[in-house]
């Protein structure tokens, strides 16, 4: 399953845009509750604004809220991102650190946010358990563990460290675009020969292939098509 998500998604990344680890950092705390495609709206003028963690650490509230709101719970975000520039400056002269251990001590930053973050922005591997991510490993029964930090483990048991950050795009990639959490597309899945959810959703080829998603929807389709 592994290799033929490495074939589907050669190209995975974070869809999530970013030029520096403190751009990375703050939008990921950004789209909790919301969708990347919104962060990435967001974020330009707000990283425009804000270059530093002494930056953010001094914003106006006010003024910080308003360039947020579109992302929901804007206010709890202004205080996570203001308590997070505060911590870089005062703990890590306003530098990201490079380290799980140090990551998660920051306001706000938990094990997924930190593996998102080294696996992208320090290249050190890491496994990115977000909801996409810890249902379909539960689905292909390469866990049973619904506690995150339990299938951060239990995964990372069963592939090369190496190939963890990809391995979490490719996962990712695909919970978005084929293996939907109401209506999988069982019957235009690459994986369904090796899934043992096959049929969870519909299995004929051409009212699956309605439900792909995704620019890379035509590549899926070419692989998954009958023979």
């Amino acid at each position: 399953m592994k290799r033929c998500l490495d074939d589907v998604y050669p190209g995975a990344h974070c869809e999530l845009d970013f030029t520096t680890p403190l751009e990375l950092l703050v939008a990921v705390v950004l789209s909790a509750q919301t969708t990347d495609v919104r962060v990435n709206l967001v974020t330009p003028a707000l990283f425009k604004r804000y270059r530093t963690a002494a930056d953010y650490a001094g914003a106006d509230r006010a003024e910080l809220e308003e360039y947020l709101r579109s992302t929901g719970f804007y206010r709890a975000k202004a205080n996570s991102v203001m308590g997070l520039g505060a911590a870089l400056v005062e703990r890590f002269g306003g530098e990201v650190p490079g380290k799980l251990e140090d990551l998660v001590t920051l306001p706000g930053v938990g094990r997924k946010t930190a593996n998102v973050v080294l696996g992208n922005a320090f290249d050190v591997p890491g496994i990115t358990v977000d909801t996409h991510f810890g249902r379909l490993v539960r689905r292909w029964g390469w866990t049973a563990e619904e506690d995150p930090v339990k299938v951060e483990f239990a995964v990372g048991e069963l592939i090369l460290r190496k190939e963890w950050t990809m391995l979490s795009h490719r996962v990712i990639f695909h919970g978005r675009r084929v293996c939907h959490a109401k209506k999988p597309a069982c019957g235009a899945c690459p994986l369904a020969k090796d899934c043992p959810s096959y049929g969870t959703g519909p299995t004929g080829f051409e009212e699956a292939a309605k439900l792909v998603k995704g620019e890379e929807k035509d590549h899926i389709l070419a692989l998954a098509a009958p023979r």
